[in-house]
């Protein structure tokens, strides 16, 4: 896989040293507000294992993302194919960044050389974006690069049987025409 370098991000393979600060990022209970409940290290150790597994078997999948600048692991950032259990099909884009990371404009860098990425190299028709109704700042991310929502695809969530309903809103973004 050859990394995908924008201004001032370079999304990259996994490697063994992000395990610690990819550790950190998932022990964040702000970073997980919308996520559900925080990560220990192994979750995270396993999730890392799942990417690469799911970036061999598909092509693409969830990167690491640093600062070009320092090399410093600041998230990740990536397509993959929505979950079975949602109630529609297709790939799924996706972002999780360290609170440090935040308000300074690299998710939306991110994700835009992670659309780059799905239509030009993957040759993808369309790409989704699924979130927590709540998470506005998500959803400003997938505004700003050029998604819409979905509003005949958003959905409610209820993962326990007699937990809490959980509305969920759908954006997406079809593939430029040249």
């Amino acid at each position: 896989m050859r990394d995908i370098v924008t201004e001032r991000l370079v999304l990259r393979d996994w490697r063994e040293s992000d395990l610690r600060p990819w550790a950190a990022i998932n022990a964040d209970p702000q970073v997980y507000e919308y996520l559900g409940p925080v990560w220990d290290e192994a979750q995270s150790a396993a999730s890392i294992a799942r990417y690469r597994e799911a970036h061999g078997r598909n092509g693409f999948g969830y990167l690491a993302v640093e600062l070009a600048a320092t090399g410093e692991l600041i998230g990740l950032a990536g397509i993959d194919p929505v979950a079975p259990t949602m109630p529609f099909s297709g790939v799924e884009i996706g972002w999780r960044l360290a609170r440090s990371a935040w308000g300074h404009g690299y998710a939306s860098e991110a994700a835009r050389a992670v659309l780059d990425h799905g239509f030009a190299e993957v040759g993808l028709p369309e790409i989704v974006a699924v979130t927590l109704a709540p998470n506005l700042r998500s959803q400003a991310v997938m505004r700003r690069i050029g998604m819409t929502h979905a509003v005949d695809l958003d959905f409610d969530h209820q993962p326990e049987p007699d937990g809490p309903v959980f509305r969920h809103v759908v954006y997406r973004i079809i593939r430029p025409t040249a």
